[in-house]
């Protein structure tokens, strides 16, 4: 199996555009497994739509190395290729001292061969410095190529090619001019996940768009010469091996409003004697099930059809009070306190606007409200459905959940903001609702426990 890592020198280089373009272009003639560096849903989408294989994620701050290596190998069976989508820029991560959380630290983790993103507007000769300064910033790093994005011409090209060959003896392997057409398509793509359904044919024409370009512009053949071969590893997986027996059912929210799920989570599931039910909020009725997991999402987009949806919001509610387990994140948190407002001027709305959505939790959702973007770290009470643990997440989010004070938590964040004042997990009966998003592979004791709950509530 052939495997690299792409990666950027910033922020907005380039490298989502390009991976996604590369890995649509490989997989026309290869197996290309993806995956993304960091805890993100939206890219994963997108690079699991146009190679036919669920991304997977890789984070060093939530996941130990040992876990990176088991996800990796997990992932790349059955697969000719593996690429690595990085994050932001090469070098960051979740502090200014350490790799940790980093691509880099993926690249290192993985031994894998990099190609490094540069953007050169309005820059020849110093690019090479960029390289160069990436080179010995961190020497246990292996650049093999580099990729030029914005040039403006072929003068402009041909110096900064130059340059970097000389200065820092690698190839340069593509230069992709600076497109309108190009720009217009990703950020019409934006924060939206791939789904199937009505917006796969628009998506499919952008995704169209973005290949065709980029196509023109790098070597493809020149990039998979810069692949490193080695063997895909049949070693048991600890995390993803099928039990034997699935005697437990867990329904999973999945649908336009809530999908923002790691691939893994699947597995992971399976391999604790589980299988899963898919179910829409927006459009079913509850399904019968021993437990119920609800991602994160855009509730906020689909509230009116969440609201008129009261079947399923009743059913919900009366679930969690007969000690039913669930477990919701963000989304799914939103989703079950007693109402969402939004304010005026949201999507062009010209009053203030409440919703009512499932009154699990006493309390309301407010959008839009500050923006966090967190890591997140934290241990977990012996009253957490989810079981006493320690973890890492993250968190992201606009909303703001305002609960009764007298809400149990069971979560206590050294790390990210919570619900309120460094607390979070809301806790009623069996269900827990949190902003921090957990890895199921890092948190893989906690759906164990979680599992095992649902077993004996059935």
């Amino acid at each position: 199996m052939r495997e690299i890592l792409i990666t950027g020198d910033r922020s907005g280089s380039g490298k989502t555009s390009i991976t996604l373009a590369l890995a649509a272009l490989l997989s026309t003639t290869h197996r290309v497994q993806t995956f993304k560096v960091g805890m993100d849903y939206i890219d994963p989408s997108y690079l699991s739509a146009v190679s036919g294989r669920p991304c997977r994620n890789l984070d060093s701050f939530t996941l130990s190395d040992e876990q990176i290596r088991d996800i990796f190998q997990f992932g790349c069976r059955g697969a000719d290729m593996a690429i690595v989508e990085g994050v932001r820029g090469l070098f960051e991560g979740a502090d200014a001292l350490t790799d940790v959380g980093s691509t880099a630290a993926i690249a290192k983790t993985l031994d894998l061969p990099v190609i490094l993103v540069v953007s050169a507007q309005s820059i020849t000769r110093s690019s090479a410095a960029i390289v160069r300064g990436f080179q010995s910033f961190d020497p246990g790093i292996r650049i093999a190529g580099v990729i030029l994005n914005n040039i403006r011409g072929g003068s402009h090209k041909a110096k900064a090619t130059t340059a970097i060959e000389h200065y820092c003896g690698v190839p340069v392997i593509g230069a992709i001019p600076r497109m309108e057409e190009m720009q217009l398509a990703m950020r019409h793509l934006g924060l939206v996940p791939y789904r199937e359904g009505s917006g796969r044919g628009d998506f499919d024409d952008r995704i169209k768009t973005i290949t065709a370009m980029i196509g023109q512009y790098v070597d493809l053949d020149r990039f998979v010469s810069l692949m490193q071969e080695r063997d895909v590893s049949t070693e048991r997986s600890p995390s993803f091996d099928l039990s034997p027996v699935r005697d437990v059912k867990i329904g999973i929210a999945l649908d336009e409003a809530f999908n923002f799920y790691y691939a893994d989570l699947f597995n992971v599931l399976q391999s604790l004697g589980a299988d899963y039910i898919p179910f829409s909020p927006v459009h079913d009725t509850l399904p019968e099930a021993d437990g119920y997991i609800i991602g994160g999402g855009y509730p906020e987009l689909f509230v009116r059809e969440l609201e008129a949806n009261d079947r399923m919001r009743e059913a919900i509610r009366e679930a969690s009070k007969n000690g039913v387990p669930w477990y919701a994140e963000c989304g799914g948190l939103m989703y079950l306190t007693e109402r969402m407002n939004l304010k005026k001027g949201w999507q062009g709305s010209a009053a203030d606007q409440s919703f009512e959505m499932c009154g699990v939790f006493s309390g309301e959702t407010r959008m839009p409200a500050r923006r966090v973007v967190s890591y997140v770290e934290g241990t977990a009470g012996e009253d957490s459905p989810l079981g006493r643990a320690s973890f890492r997440g993250h968190e992201f989010h606009y909303s703001d959940v305002d609960l009764d004070r007298k809400t149990r938590f069971a979560y206590r964040l050294s790390r990210g903001a919570g619900i309120r004042d460094n607390l979070d997990g809301a806790v009623t009966a069996n269900t827990l609702g949190s902003y921090t998003h957990l890895h199921p592979v890092a948190g893989i004791g906690m759906f164990r426990h979680f599992i095992g709950l649902c077993r004996k509530k059935r």
